[in-house]
């Protein structure tokens, strides 16, 4: 058994199983959100073909969303630039509509169990701790590219989705 799987074992009864509710986190790319319904349903999806990390799916409706389970997003611009609809756009380029919080109940590191799995692939360095333990995100220089989530061996760390009131270029 890996480590990860263990973890995963041990922390699985502290979440509730499968009452959930599905976020859908866009490709940090467009302007108008209502385009994906219209402009995508003829596309050949060829932004999550392209996408060096392949966290591009496209659901079952024919738009893409981001899957951050298993990578993050590099902010590449291969998926706007392969947008024959332009949907995706490189001038349109922003920060993931998205935030990322730690669930402090779930965390390892929250209950003394030294881990910095979270901080090491943050590129930004956002994840602060207090002391040794007690991670927590820096809103302000987080950019929501979702490395941390899969690097958690507790699965502690939540992508959450939220409105921007304006649009934050990177």
């Amino acid at each position: 058994m890996e480590r990860r799987e263990l973890f995963s074992f041990l922390s699985s009864s502290l979440k509730g199983a499968g009452n959930e509710k599905e976020i859908i986190i866009r490709p940090p790319y467009y302007s108008d959100i209502t385009a994906f319904d219209t402009e995508c349903q003829n596309c050949d999806g060829k932004c999550a073909t392209l996408c060096q990390e392949q966290i591009i799916i496209i659901g079952e409706d024919k738009t893409p969303r981001l899957n951050m389970k298993e990578s993050g997003c590099t902010y590449c611009d291969d998926c706007a630039i392969a947008c024959k609809p332009n949907v995706l756009r490189v001038e349109d380029k922003q920060l993931i509509d998205a935030g990322i919080r730690i669930n402090e109940s779930t965390c390892m590191s929250w209950q003394g169990i030294m881990c910095f799995s979270c901080k090491d692939p943050c590129l930004e360095d956002a994840i602060e701790f207090k002391a040794m333990f007690m991670p927590t995100i820096n809103q302000e220089k987080c950019t929501s590219c979702g490395f941390c989530i899969s690097r958690c061996p507790s699965y502690a760390i939540d992508i959450i989705q939220i409105k921007k009131e304006h649009k934050d270029d990177i």
